[in-house]
């Protein structure tokens, strides 16, 4: 403060001068944690004195006084076991430290994973005068990897069937650790007795079983028995002073049981080349399945199953393939030039077991279809000059009972001076009209003979419309049939005769 000193009419007399005054600090705060509940974690099996966490505490007084001078204590710790003073306060940093041993700060072993401090901070550098402020730590003892897996039992047995795919055997462990973390998640691995991989292990995650399972069906006629030697370990490792020992390993027994397995043909397809039209009753194939159950003496007998065109039948023990019908290339139900038939096997077993095979007829070709003259219409002028149009040999056969193809006229006298048919290239000829006709529809006869060995030949006859040509434009919507007149003449002159 400034003070002056005035008389009763103002004047100064003496002043200004400083007048400080100190206001003493009366502790009159407690301190106050910034929250009620802290929560810190620490290891199991760290050393004595591992700090876990720290606690604060702020007091509004002087700083400069011990009323704002904190110290910090623990005053109950919750639950007292195995020991009540697991835990030291520094009692003017806040840092809570560990007193118990690495040994016995064993979380597997311990009441509990969680443990609740009290802690109390005082001003007045802690002497019973000072105010008091109250907090809550909650610390969790954490895991770590000191527990290696264990199975539950070192021998492990399943029966399967044989052909049978799918879990054969659960295996089960123990794992101290903390669950459904990588200290206590197994990894199962075969590691001997499984050479050519028949078998696989998953993990299930809800129980940490695993699932021995079979991906490549077991042959009975092979090997009955097999024996696996399983390993388990953890996702996490161990820590440096824990290994795995004799419990992490365990046998498993899979006793293969037979089942009666139906016949296998071979070979599969059975492939055999043929000529059509065969005589009927000709032998086509031997069919060849034997049963894998070679430790039991059953018979196989044979069956039609599949035979689209019904061309086939089969001996029933001697498993002969012969023709019951014509086989016949150009049928809708050869493709490629390939019959394709499928067979059945079965044996005798309880309960039978059957198989199917197949067969392929690669047939060759018989020169028995006809050649034929396309197209069976064609249109000419009755102008004789312009008057060529082009056909050609069509054949159901192939090569080399197809073209080339000879077309000619046909063995009708007087056709050759009204028509001509003259050679293109192997399969196509062309026709010219040699003189002018009247505009009409006619028949004319062609002769047309494949290449094959011997040549087969057609006689036929196409549709030759004689038009009138103008410009270009091809009109013969008034063209008759030659033959269709003769016709209805014929008919009006026997309907007269009825009449009269």
């Amino acid at each position: 403060l400034e003070v002056s000193v005035t008389d009763l009419s103002g004047k100064l007399v003496e002043g200004p001068v400083a007048l400080l005054v100190d206001v003493n600090d009366q502790n009159d705060n407690r301190p106050i944690f910034k929250e009620t509940r802290y929560a810190g974690e620490v290891l199991e099996g760290s050393p004595t004195g591992t700090v876990v966490m720290t606690m604060t505490a702020e007091d509004a007084d002087d700083p400069r006084l011990q009323n704002a001078v904190l110290r910090y204590n623990i005053v109950k710790q919750s639950p007292d076991k195995p020991s009540p003073n697991m835990f030291y306060i520094n009692p003017e940093s806040g840092n809570i430290v560990t007193v118990i041993s690495p040994t016995l700060l064993d979380r597997e072993t311990l009441p509990t994973t969680q443990y609740e401090l009290e802690i109390v901070a005082q001003d007045m550098k802690g002497r019973d005068v000072g105010l008091t402020g109250t907090a809550t730590a909650t610390i969790t003892i954490t895991d770590k990897n000191d527990h290696a897996p264990e199975f539950t039992h070192s021998l492990f047995q399943a029966n399967v069937d044989e052909g049978s795919t799918g879990v054969a055997v659960n295996l089960t462990v123990d794992d101290r650790d903390d669950p459904a973390t990588g200290a206590w998640r197994a990894i199962y691995s075969i590691i001997n007795g499984d050479p050519t991989q028949n078998f696989e292990i998953q993990t299930n995650p809800d129980n940490n079983e695993g699932m021995l399972s079979i991906v490549k069906p077991l042959d009975y006629e092979s090997l009955v028995f097999h024996t696996l030697l399983i390993k388990v370990e953890n996702e996490d490792p161990l820590v440096p002073d824990v290994g795995y020992g004799s419990s992490s390993t365990a046998t498993v027994h899979i006793t293969v049981l037979d089942v009666n397995e139906g016949p296998v043909f071979f070979p599969d397809p059975l492939q055999v080349t043929k000529m059509e039209n065969i005589p009927l009753g000709s032998f086509v194939a031997l069919l060849n399945a034997t049963d894998p159950d070679v430790l039991q003496s059953q018979s196989i007998r044979f069956a039609v199953l599949r035979d689209p065109a019904n061309w086939l039948s089969v001996n029933p023990v001697r498993g002969t393939v012969n023709t019951s019908a014509n086989l016949d290339r150009e049928s809708p139900y050869v493709h490629n030039n390939k019959y394709t038939a499928i067979f059945m096997a079965t044996d005798n077993g309880s309960p039978p077991a059957s198989g199917t095979g197949t067969l392929v007829i690669h047939l060759e070709d018989y020169n028995d279809n006809a050649p034929y003259v396309h197209p069976s219409v064609v249109r000419v002028c009755e102008d004789a000059k312009d008057s060529v149009v082009v056909v050609g040999g069509r054949d159901r056969d192939i090569h080399p009972n197809a073209g080339p193809f000879k077309i000619e006229l046909g063995k009708q006298p007087g056709l050759e001076k009204t028509w001509k048919v003259s050679r293109v290239n192997n399969t196509h000829a062309q026709i010219m009209l040699l003189q002018s006709m009247k505009r009409a529809n006619y028949q004319l006869p062609l002769v047309v003979t494949d290449s094959g060995l011997p040549p087969l030949s057609n006689s036929t006859e196409i549709k030759v419309q004689v038009c009138t040509c103008k410009k270009n434009r091809m009109d013969c919507s008034s063209a008759g049939s030659v033959r269709s007149n003769l016709m209805m003449m014929l008919a009006l002159v026997l309907l007269s005769l009825f009449c009269l």
